[in-house]
């Protein structure tokens, strides 16, 4: 498979295969706590975003509860994540800023979205696509560690492997393979688990490859 598009269309036809339905692997009810699920999986892994949001949203589910708890109730809930401090703050001042701005609701515009504290572009693109439908193709570690191993992209940045998938599949596939490509990347295709050669994907796009591919980081 010599082009990128041969390859696109080969992963996108395998993803199907093994994954024709992926949930959101992040445990929410609506916009809002979706948002917050995603703020709190920033170095953390949904596995214990999982077990640190019951309590958390048993505490608040909506902007109005959790601008009313205070920080230290916050992080309480979520202090055994990654960066608890920050996001406890975070999550506060952002409940704050959409009864304040928003009208108590998750706003739908990326300018908007990412506006609010401790929201970047990848949680905002998760989201405007999850939530509100809106095409987006966020770009976690998965994601641009395989678009890399699959010469999908050059690995420069997020920025630029966010624009070349897009570029390779239509908007109304982004949503269905964000989802595909951190569970391949997960289940057969991990940091470890493979370099390169040894996923089936791999080893059918390069068949001849002998080294390990060595990734850019995000």
């Amino acid at each position: 498979m010599k082009t990128k598009k041969e390859r696109a269309k080969y992963i996108g036809r395998k993803l199907d295969e093994l994954y024709p339905e992926v949930p959101i692997p992040l445990d929410h009810t609506d916009p809002f706590t979706l948002l917050i699920a995603v703020l709190l999986s920033a170095q953390c892994t949904d596995k214990r975003v999982n077990l640190v949001t019951p309590a958390l949203f048993t505490l608040a589910d909506t902007p109005q509860k959790m601008a009313e708890g205070s920080v230290e109730e916050i992080l309480e809930c979520i202090k055994t994540c990654g960066l608890a401090n920050s996001k406890a703050k975070n999550i506060k001042r952002l409940s704050e800023m959409l009864i304040e701005e928003y009208d108590r609701e998750v706003p739908q515009s990326f300018e908007e979205m990412e506006n609010l504290p401790g929201v970047g572009h990848k949680t905002a693109s998760v989201v405007m696509i999850h939530a509100f439908k809106v095409p987006a193709m966020p770009v976690d570690t998965h994601i641009h560690r395989l678009a890399q191993r699959w010469k999908l992209t050059n690995g420069k940045n997020v920025v630029q492997t966010e624009v070349d998938l897009k570029k390779l599949w239509p908007p109304e596939d982004w949503e269905r393979l964000h989802l595909q490509f951190i569970t391949y990347g997960r289940e057969h295709c991990s940091a470890r688990g493979c370099d390169g050669t040894k996923c089936i994907i791999c080893k059918t796009c390069f068949p001849n490859r002998k080294k390990p591919v060595v990734t850019q980081k995000a």
